[in-house]
């Protein structure tokens, strides 16, 4: 069974920084894509950020395109999520999943393994 655990969310000013942590157990993190969504109230899950299996490739959502930096430690079976230059409207839960294939996805049902979310706050 894989468990997913966020860390790092918190209450940061607009124009700071967030590094997001998700540690993965048990043997499918490695060589399986991540992906970062988010969900702010009343919204839909929505996707932030990808990373292939390997770690070569990566993809983002617009909004986050030179902001926000996705990587991984297979060996650590850990993923990450730098965010910087944060604004208001990245305020969400934000969750770590992981897909059973290599590839980077952008749809939440691509996904098969979720964690339970960290709350991200951007706020004066």
């Amino acid at each position: 069974q894989v468990q997913l655990a966020e860390s790092g969310g918190g209450l940061v000013q607009p124009g700071g920084s967030l590094r997001l942590s998700c540690a993965a157990s048990g043997s499918i993190f490695s060589g399986n894509a991540m992906g970062w969504f988010r969900q702010a109230p009343g919204n839909e899950r929505e996707f932030v950020a990808a990373i292939g299996g390997s770690g070569g490739s990566t993809y983002y959502t617009s909004s986050v395109k030179g902001r926000f930096t996705i990587s991984r430690d297979n060996a650590e079976n850990t993923g990450y999520l730098q965010m910087n230059s944060l604004k208001p409207e990245d305020t969400a839960v934000y969750y770590c999943a992981v897909r059973s294939a290599s590839n980077t996805a952008s749809s939440r049902y691509a996904y098969d393994y979720w964690g339970q979310g960290t709350q991200v706050t951007v706020s004066s």
